[in-house]
């Protein structure tokens, strides 16, 4: 089980994981559903009979190459993120840490992105550590996925012209974004304004303690490793993308090409708010497979490879977070009482 809390429990939530996962079943489901639904009306755009034929020459062996790709990404994420625990002083066994990251992803799918949180619940309710502390984690994982995407982008934009544009609006607005995450004046000028509000006003302790761990994660240091992590992960997916596209007899793509369709489609995905990108990850994956996949890359290629690599990934993704899930409450059992 567990060692005693590595700091108090100053913000503990109202209510624990389990209220938190609560129709966890159902809302799955009904993400599923809505993905089945994209996934036909894609398969109706492609022709279902040209979808079918297509299907039949596509080799086995390259969807599980694309799933070990995946699975790649979740285990170089999870080192990435007992590198920031390590780095904040909170000491969490290997085994125990990498099934409390793993486990947060059967919120992939769910509304509000309450996935990002889960964890630190989750660590929350294991170890006592104040989720103030945790927090700005999940906030430099998203910062430094967001860059590398980024940078993944701007890698594949040289399969076409102009592509670069793209690449570099997009560095622009993450350069934004790290000035205000990194620059303290800025921060505690934020800072000062929400002290002053009604409502944030209460929990201004909390912003301060977490915007300080935020300023620690983004020294150059972490930011680099963390960085560095995330593009290779980010690359292992860009690379699932490739290996399914190549499994279709005669269809060939440049690396760079699967990179930017991967990359690019998964950033819009993430801008929509929708969870998991459903809809805007998958039409614009589509898309961006026909304008850069060739002749032979007709639409119910396009489509059948999209299908495919969305499995690999995301729902891929689900299945490993039911699976962890499972595992940590037979580990861990039914929370502990805490003091609110």
């Amino acid at each position: 089980m567990s060692d005693a809390p590595d700091a108090p429990v100053g913000d503990a939530p109202a209510g624990d994981s389990r209220e938190v996962a609560r129709g966890l079943t159902r809302k799955i489901v009904l993400a599923m559903l809505f993905a089945a639904l994209i996934f036909g009306a894609l398969a109706f755009y492609s022709d279902v009979q040209e979808l079918q034929r297509t299907a039949k020459t596509f080799a086995p062996s390259a969807f599980l190459l694309g799933l070990a790709l995946a699975f790649g990404n979740y285990l170089l994420r999870v080192a990435r993120w007992q590198y920031y625990l390590k780095h904040l002083g909170i000491h969490v066994p290997l085994g125990e840490s990498a099934l409390v990251f793993l486990a947060s992803f059967v919120m992939t799918v769910t509304p509000g992105k309450v996935g990002e949180v889960f964890k630190s619940l989750l660590l929350w309710e294991s170890r006592g550590t104040s989720i103030a502390r945790t927090a700005p984690i999940l906030v430099a994982e998203r910062l430094t996925d967001l860059i590398a995407l980024v940078m993944l982008t701007a890698v594949g934009s040289l399969a076409f012209e102009h592509g670069i544009a793209v690449a570099a609006t997009g560095g622009a607005l993450t350069g934004a974004l790290l000035v205000v995450c990194a620059y303290r004046p800025l921060g505690n000028l934020l800072l000062g304004i929400a002290d002053r509000l009604p409502l944030i006003g209460r929990i201004s302790h909390k912003l301060h303690e977490a915007y300080d761990s935020l300023l620690e994660m983004t020294r150059p240091a972490p930011l680099l490793v963390g960085t560095a992590v995330a593009f290779v992960a980010w690359g292992l997916e860009c690379g699932s993308l490739y290996a399914i596209v190549h499994g279709f007899a005669g269809v060939e793509m440049s690396w760079d090409g699967a990179t930017f369709a991967y990359a690019a489609s998964t950033i819009a995905g993430a801008v929509a708010m929708m969870p998991g990108g459903l809809g805007v990850t998958e039409v614009g994956m589509t898309t961006l497979l026909q304008a850069l996949g060739g002749e032979a890359m007709r639409p119910a290629v396009a489509t059948a490879a999209t299908i495919l690599v969305r499995i690999a990934t995301l729902w891929f993704a689900v299945a490993v977070g039911l699976v962890a899930l499972g595992a940590y409450r037979a580990t861990h059992g039914r929370p502990p009482a805490r003091a609110s």
